[in-house]
């Protein structure tokens, strides 16, 4: 059985909050403030970021710092003061007291990019009221089970042509063997997404790949490998570097692509109104009939999901692969999981799916050591904040070191390791979990949660599970231990070879 700890994290931060509010604040004079924090000057961030060389990987350096100052400290770079937290119990206090309409972290250069277009802000930018209301409109259909379950027939059509994808691109090459699967992983990603979204296919897995596909997809790899340079290059900088130039083009790619799609579902849905016939639908035509949003919030909110939607995806699947290519125990197991729940390579429905704890574990273990967002933020605008023995001020930007906790072995033992087992229940020693809730929350927690948490897990266990029905994998022969690097996201650093050889 595997732990449920999603909801184990909210009743955590439930009775955290309600305890803090009961409880006496100290007097400010017992209480130490944010000088006090220990922390890297401004030289010294500039050392670890250029001359260290972490500076694409960032992920690493919470670890490195996490030992030296503590669980707790303060850095600055650019026009960024940042409070990190690297403990699940200082995370669970923070997100305890972030108010009512929680804020991740301050996006300044998207806020800047929505301004200079005059575009909505959308869920990532907006705060406050409006951004409630927008995520009010949003939930119904991505997070309630009954409504993503569904999806499942669309998504499964998505995951067939993945496989026939795959055996084409398998006949064309050696031995089976399939180069940066991550790019074709992008692909299903996009079309998954997609499909639900616009409720249309898009083509992304067939021969000719669509070209406004490949125009998203390289957006969104440049958009976000620029989006850090971007927020810490001064302003002054933009007469002479392009960085800002193609930051802005790629977010106009990335609208473009978006509005077209919607526009394109909205003349459908304006002709069969126009000829009395009744309007039926999923997600987008949800959104656009139901009144609760304008055109212009829908255009960049689908934006920001179809961005969200193609990176989680992709980037876990890929790891996931990479790792059952490497053991073959593990893979073994899954493969035998799968294939008594489903046998004669039936194709799972989401019943078959809740008697696959191995292969939920797998998923939970791959979102352990390689977390979508390896820090994520929290701007605490409405609250004073108060951690251990610190006092906060409103408006602190706090970061949530999520990498340095879930790779701690005090919360997991042989942390760096691919170890499946340790989520099934049955097989730890009193079957209790030893680490934290708070030190595993791949997709947050609470009001700013993940939007698309079900869909995502869903895509990704339909296509893992056929996946291994149909081949075993194996690395390319000589290949490479692949790192991550952080690109906003977690990525692959290097292209990620492997071999599928058909299961007889």
């Amino acid at each position: 059985m595997l732990c449920p700890a999603a909801s184990c994290s909210l009743r955590v931060l439930r009775s955290m909050s309600r305890s803090m509010s009961r409880s006496t604040v100290p007097t400010s004079g017992s209480l130490k403030g944010v000088e006090d924090l220990p922390g890297p000057s401004l030289l010294s961030s500039l050392y670890w970021l250029l001359v260290r060389g972490y500076a694409d990987r960032t992920h690493l350096l919470q670890g490195v710092q996490k030992r030296l100052y503590g669980p707790i400290w303060r850095s600055r770079f650019g026009p960024f003061d940042l409070v990190n937290v690297a403990s699940p119990d200082l995370i669970a206090q923070v997100l305890a007291q972030e108010g009512r309409f929680p804020v991740r972290a301050e996006l300044p250069h998207w806020k800047e990019y929505r301004d200079l277009r005059g575009q909505e802000y959308g869920l990532h930018v907006d705060s406050g009221v409006k951004w409630h209301q927008l995520r009010r409109a949003l939930n119904p259909k991505m997070l309630k089970l009954q409504e993503v379950s569904s999806y499942a027939p669309i998504i499964q059509a998505v995951v067939t042509d993945l496989l026939q994808r795959i055996e084409l691109l398998r006949s064309r090459s050696d031995r089976g063997r399939l180069s940066d699967i991550v790019s074709e992983l992008y692909k299903f990603g996009f079309e998954g997404i997609s499909s639900v979204l616009f409720e249309t296919r898009l083509g992304c897995l067939q021969e000719d790949v669509p070209p406004s596909t490949l125009r998203f997809i390289a957006a969104a790899n440049t958009m976000l490998s620029l989006s850090e340079p971007v927020l810490l290059l001064p302003l002054w900088s933009r007469v002479f570097l392009s960085t800002w130039r193609r930051f802005v083009q790629a977010w106009d790619d990335l609208y473009s692509v978006a509005q077209k799609l919607i526009d394109r579902r909205m003349a459908e849905i304006e002709v069969k109104v126009g000829s009395g016939e009744a309007v039926e639908g999923l997600y987008l035509t949800h959104l656009l009939t139901a009144g609760n949003m304008s055109k212009a919030e829908v255009y960049i909110c689908i934006t920001e999901l179809l961005l969200g939607g193609v990176d989680t995806t992709s980037n876990t699947l890929s790891w996931v692969l990479y790792h059952l290519s490497r053991d073959f125990r593990v893979q073994s197991r899954l493969y035998a999981e799968v294939n008594s729940v489903c046998p004669g390579k039936q194709e799972p429905t989401v019943d078959h799916l809740r008697r696959m704890p191995y292969l939920k574990a797998v998923l939970k273990e791959t979102l352990r050591l390689y977390p979508v967002v390896p820090g994520n933020g929290r701007f605490i605008s409405e609250n004073e904040v108060i951690l251990d023995n610190y006092w906060f001020p409103k408006k602190t930007q706090f970061h949530l070191c999520h990498y340095a906790v879930t790779h701690d072995e005090a919360e997991f033992p042989d942390a760096e390791r691919f170890v499946p087992e340790r989520w099934l229940r049955a097989e730890i020693p009193g079957g209790r979990f030893r680490n934290h809730p708070y030190s595993f929350i791949p997709f947050g927690v609470g009001v700013r949660g993940c939007v698309g948490k079900r869909l995502a897990e869903m895509e990704m266990h339909f296509a893992l599970s056929r996946l291994v029905q149909h081949y075993q994998l194996h690395p390319e022969e000589g290949a490479p231990i692949v790192e991550p690097r952080t690109r906003t996201l977690l990525v692959p650093g290097s292209p990620i070879n492997l071999c599928f050889v058909p299961r007889s």
